[in-house]
């Protein structure tokens, strides 16, 4: 959904003993949209998703390893508003270079779009998102960062669950957006597919698993908001955001040991 002015950046390392790391470095960039961002928790800052992923994955990597990140979430964002040439893609370079020059290591990008695409009136940039354009796009994006840092791993994460009358500036409601939403599953996976049987070991599923696990536990970890037709159901709140962060810690992890 469109939310004018949430935007997003910063970085933080997460470190879990003192003096040089022993082990690997690994910089984690997340791209998103305000769900990224963190908009339904109290304290984007120290609760949004990638936050608590940081700390997530630092735990599953050991204290040997260091984990640096930067949240690219930006309210109410598409794949059009990522691709190459935009200011959210430049903020993703400037963000990567960032962390690399500060400590150089293992680059990991995490990418979870498509709320905004699948909206219904057009409010948000190119919606609604085709399945094939979606794919394209999320292809253009990780194709031109490869190309500029190719030992860069990507995680694409399934978009989550959100509850049918939602609709704030932008329409999700009734079955059109939600099944458009659906459609950009598969178009993900064969996406993976392709770059799997092209350039493996770089391009990684994410996280399928918490678009039904929202769906049944909306009514506790999702933000009720008001909207056109009632209080619908979109963003995670704070617990919700824990929950979202050990998805997609756990993808980050089986992708960096692959």
């Amino acid at each position: 959904m469109k939310i004018p002015g949430f935007f997003a950046f910063f970085c933080s390392a997460i470190i879990a003993h003192a003096g040089v790391p022993s082990g690997p470095v690994y910089d984690v960039v997340f791209i998103g949209d305000s769900i990224t961002f963190g908009a339904g928790t109290q304290d984007s800052a120290t609760q949004a998703a990638p936050v608590v992923a940081a700390h997530d994955l630092q735990q599953t990597l050991g204290a040997g390893a260091a984990v640096y990140f930067s949240n690219q979430g930006h309210g109410g964002h598409t794949t059009v508003d990522f691709l190459p040439g935009g200011s959210d893609f430049a903020g993703v370079d400037d963000a990567v270079k960032q962390l690399e020059a500060a400590h150089p290591g293992q680059l990991v990008v995490s990418i979870m779009l498509g709320t905004n695409d699948c909206s219904s009136n057009g409010v948000t940039n190119g919606s609604p998102v085709s399945a094939a354009n979606y794919a394209r796009n999320l292809k253009q994006i990780i194709d031109t960062l490869l190309a500029q840092f190719p030992g860069s791993k990507f995680v694409i994460n399934h978009p989550i669950w959100f509850s049918p009358n939602t609709h704030n500036s932008a329409d999700y409601t009734g079955s059109a957006a939600a099944d458009r939403l659906k459609t950009y599953f598969p178009a993900i996976d064969a996406l993976i597919a392709g770059y799997t049987a092209s350039n493996p070991h770089h391009v990684f599923l994410g996280d399928t698993d918490a678009y039904d696990y929202f769906s049944i536990h909306f009514q506790a970890e999702l933000n009720g908001e008001n909207g056109t037709y009632g209080i619908f159901f979109l963003h995670p709140n704070s617990t919700g955001a824990r929950s979202l962060a050990k998805f997609w810690a756990a993808a980050i992890a089986k992708a960096v040991n692959s």
